[in-house]
């Protein structure tokens, strides 16, 4: 893929080519994979992966995880697997050129029942409004009006009993997310992320567990910048130093 910059991102500890113009790696793939609760052994399968910035964080921080990266548009997934073998993580890390709403099925039948964990950043700018000029950029972008339902179906497919999975969405897709959760998953842990304190959310992280009945919760919110400029110490901790983001209210 031509026009392509290489970027590092959690304090130089994973450099990611991308798309020079268009999507491109920012602070929700960071704050996704920061909320994923993998353990050593663990798998963890990235929907709409992108270039790998979600699955191949997991990894930089998470020893002896193995991550499945399920991209649809071929080249960007190409450049996922460049990212892998750049970063050394070619020996945990599986990209997947293919539709998330058919994993699990057919020729990957398999995978069905054996992942530990899925997260996302899928798109989530409504489709009735503009459509960037770029495919690329609108199929990671423009989310289908039955996105959330689709790909809540293929996590809880993939996923063992009791397997969780989390999304990085919009706020004001709080009720599509529940909607979509509802029957499959349960133990709905919902944080939402504010740029500063005070202001209005800016993002929602929701993680849940396939098969639980525990009640919803809302978690205190995460702040991402101080009032005089820059990072807030929790979200440093996460963007330079691969701390974990807490969704389990502890």
């Amino acid at each position: 893929m031509d026009d392509t910059t290489s970027d590092a991102i959690l304090g130089g500890r994973l450099t990611l080519r991308q798309p020079a113009k268009g999507h491109r790696a920012g602070s929700d793939a960071v704050l996704a994979a920061a909320a994923v609760p993998a353990k050593a052994g663990d798998l963890v399968a990235d929907f709409g992966a992108g270039v790998g910035t979600i699955g191949l964080a997991v990894l930089a921080r998470v020893p002896n995880v193995e991550a499945l990266l399920v991209e649809m548009d071929v080249p960007t997934a190409a450049l996922a697997e460049e990212n892998a073998a750049a970063n050394g993580l070619s020996e945990r890390a599986r990209v997947l050129a293919g539709d998330v709403a058919r994993i699990g099925t057919g020729e990957t039948s398999a995978l069905a029942g054996t992942f530990d964990h899925v997260v996302s950043n899928p798109p989530f700018n409504p489709h009735s409004g503009r459509r960037p000029p770029d495919e690329a950029t609108a199929r990671a972008r423009v989310a289908p009006g039955d996105l959330l339902e689709v790909w809540t179906r293929a996590a809880a497919r993939l996923l063992k009993p009791g397997g969780s999975v989390t999304f990085v969405h919009r706020p004001d897709a709080l009720s599509g997310v529940l909607q979509a959760l509802e029957g499959r998953f349960g133990g709905i842990n919902l944080r939402f992320v504010h740029a500063v304190a005070g202001a209005e959310a800016v993002r929602l992280l929701v993680q849940a567990c396939k098969g639980s009945r525990a009640p919803l919760r809302v978690l205190p919110p995460f702040i991402l910048n101080r009032p005089e400029g820059g990072f807030t110490a929790e979200a440093e901790a996460v963007h330079r130093d691969l701390a974990p983001l807490a969704m389990d209210g502890k």
